[in-house]
């Protein structure tokens, strides 16, 4: 009989533990020395691994050095400083070393008796959260509703629905499943795709999603949205939740929370918010109006794991009634039953998410809290603001940029502009690649009104205005760079463009001259007339005998 290979012992994993946060101190002080997107081809990363899993264990020092030789080079490293694409993904000491316990604990913290600690200190983080972010009473753990760690806001958009739709159907829908043909969900075009995803996931199908129209500022429009509501009332159909995001993902638009709220309570619908960006910017008192009217929120979702410092996953969400949350996604088999469970007196967050396990995600953000404070986590949101208002400013006062959306927060989209001649949007797609090519900056793109601009996300833990302003130079000198090679390139075509036309008329020319040639080679010759009248023609009877 083989016999089992040895654990790792508690000495060799306080060594080996050590040389990892070596290995990860060691990066993140020469992670700006990295092409910010990785450099790879598809199928390189696994070119280079064996066909079969090892059969003998490895020393540690060989996987290490596989980090070196087969990780970073497929790694685009989203801490780096010049990281400006998508939205941030922050982490930091504090959430990893969280991180680390959690792990090194092992809990499954899918009710309380499994881990009181693990529920308990959630409740109370959730509910720190909800003061710093200035969020109604009934979002606390001590009122009706309360907060939950879930793992991504896409995850918190299908619970939300799932409750919206066991209130819309007093409980029905447990029992009987979804009428897909009778519910409604209203977003707008800018609304997350994770939001139509949580539709489909739920039964109800596309065809179920109402398209809100948006103003001037890709916000939805509170008058558009109540007359879609009132013509699917007087067709008989339920509408069951609409989607209002704060901070959409394309440009950071705000939907009239204050405004919008009024109508999902009039028609009965649960009003649920998607700040996954920006709902964390609330911890800044100034920036607190941005989501005015959240009061009037259902359920309301916010990651810590973009612009928190707190590593991916750790989405924070409430509910303003935990009734319809559990009511949707509570089942209780008797292999889980307990004495706590069975009084009511404790809360299984099981019942708060689709999957029955979940990670002990709290400590990170307990310790992610305890370093930073409060004050620590303002100061970094303010930061980034800071550093977007000025890119904002320098875009606004040069000719060979316009901003195209309001920026309130730490997104400015950016479009360049180039001479008629050119394609717009492939010329600002080929400077995009441009950008993200050389290596010191990474960017992405989205569309607004039909044409591709820039999204220039700052967020990097690491991001200095030095690295934003060293940005601003790489995109104005590619920019110059491509008009001034498209300005070649059109005069270029142009002169042989014209060259062409010269060559038409030439031959045309040509042709006509050689045409009139041969016209005259082929008149026959000029006749002088003769001194000698010609005889008069004469009638002759005879000549008709």
């Amino acid at each position: 009989m083989t016999e089992p290979a040895p654990h790792m012992t508690p000495e060799q994993f306080r060594q080996h533990g050590h040389e990892v946060v070596d290995w990860i101190a060691d990066y993140w002080s020469r992670i700006g020395e990295f092409p910010v997107r990785s450099q790879v081809s598809p199928g390189d990363v696994r070119a280079t691994l064996p066909t079969q899993a090892p059969e003998q264990g490895e020393p540690f020092s060989a996987v290490l050095a596989d980090l070196e030789r087969v990780v970073l080079p497929g790694t685009t490293h989203w801490q780096h400083p010049g990281f400006f694409g998508y939205f941030p993904a922050n982490t930091s000491g504090p959430s990893v070393l969280g991180d680390l316990v959690s792990a090194g604990l092992g809990v499954q913290g899918m009710s309380w008796v499994t881990s009181p600690a693990a529920t308990e200190l959630e409740q109370h983080v959730m509910d720190w959260f909800a003061d710093l972010l200035g969020l109604p009473a009934s979002f606390r753990s001590t009122g009706t509703g309360g907060g939950v760690v879930q793992d991504s806001s896409s995850g918190a958009n299908l619970v939300a629905l799932l409750a919206a739709l066991h209130r819309a159907s007093t409980g029905a829908t447990v029992r009987h499943g979804v009428d897909p043909d009778r519910a409604t969900v209203y977003v707008s075009a800018e609304t997350h795709s994770s939001m139509e995803k949580a539709v489909r996931i739920a039964g109800l199908g596309s065809d179920a999603v109402r398209i809100v129209e948006v103003d001037g500022d890709l916000a939805m429009r509170p008058a558009a949205l109540a007359a879609r509501l009132e013509r699917d009332v007087a067709r008989g159909f339920t509408p069951v939740l609409v989607c209002a995001t704060v901070g959409t993902t394309s440009t950071t638009a705000i939907d009239p929370l204050a405004e919008l709220g009024p109508i999902c309570q009039k028609y009965g619908v649960w009003l649920h918010v998607d700040a996954a960006y920006a709902g964390v910017s609330g911890i800044v008192p100034e920036l607190r109006e941005l989501q005015a009217g959240v009061e009037w929120a259902d359920s309301y979702t916010t990651d810590a794991h973009k612009w928190l410092l707190t590593g991916f996953d750790a989405t924070l969400f409430w509910v303003a009634d935990r009734a319809a949350l559990t009511g949707a996604l509570a089942i209780l088999p008797e292999y889980l039953r307990n004495a706590a469970t069975d009084a009511g007196a404790v809360v299984d967050f099981r019942d708060w998410q689709v999957p029955l396990g979940r990670r002990f995600r709290a400590l990170k953000l307990w310790f992610v809290l305890r370093w930073y404070g409060a004050e620590g986590l303002r100061a970094h949101i303010r930061s980034h603001v800071a550093m977007a208002q000025q890119l904002a400013a320098w875009a606004d006062a040069d000719e060979r940029f316009d901003v195209v959306a309001p920026h309130p927060l730490a997104l400015v989209c950016l479009r360049p502009r180039w001479s008629d001649e050119v394609d717009a949007d492939v010329a600002t797609m080929t400077l995009l690649e441009r950008l993200n090519d050389g290596g010191e900056v990474f960017l992405t793109h989205t569309n607004v009104g039909g044409r591709a601009v820039l999204r220039v996300a700052i967020g990097s833990p690491a991001t200095t205005p030095a690295h934003v302003e060293r940005m601003w130079a790489l995109l104005r000198e590619n920019h110059e760079f491509l008009a001034t090679d498209f300005a070649a390139a059109a005069a270029e075509l142009e002169a042989e463009r014209e060259a062409q036309r010269t060559a038409a008329r030439e031959a045309a020319e040509r042709t006509i001259s050689e045409a009139e040639a041969e016209t005259a080679a082929a008149e026959p010759a000029d006749v002088e007339p003769a001194d000698v009248e010609p005889a008069e023609e004469s009638f002759s009877p005879s000549a008709t005998g």
